[in-house]
């Protein structure tokens, strides 16, 4: 499963989709929004969201999520 995770840093909700993401074992490419421009546009062209935590999973994004989004998101698709 690809899974990049476009994150800044200082947003409160960013640790925890990682602590999530982690607690699953699952690998993750971070890209911090912050240090990376190139990054920041990728995201807001693929999300339409100027906010983050976003994750792109398999293609899909996940924009402007917390833990329990990302955790919901996972419930569901577990279930399909």
């Amino acid at each position: 499963m690809k899974i990049t995770a476009f994150i800044n840093p200082y947003c409160p909700w960013s640790p925890g989709v990682i602590a999530f993401l982690n607690e699953q074992g699952l690998d993750y490419e971070i890209k911090d929004i912050t240090q990376d421009r190139t990054a920041y546009d990728e995201m807001v062209k693929k999300s339409g969201q100027f906010s983050s935590p976003c994750l792109e999973i398999e293609g899909e994004m996940l924009a402007d999520v917390g833990r329990e989004e990302v955790e919901a998101w996972f419930r569901i698709r577990s279930k399909s």
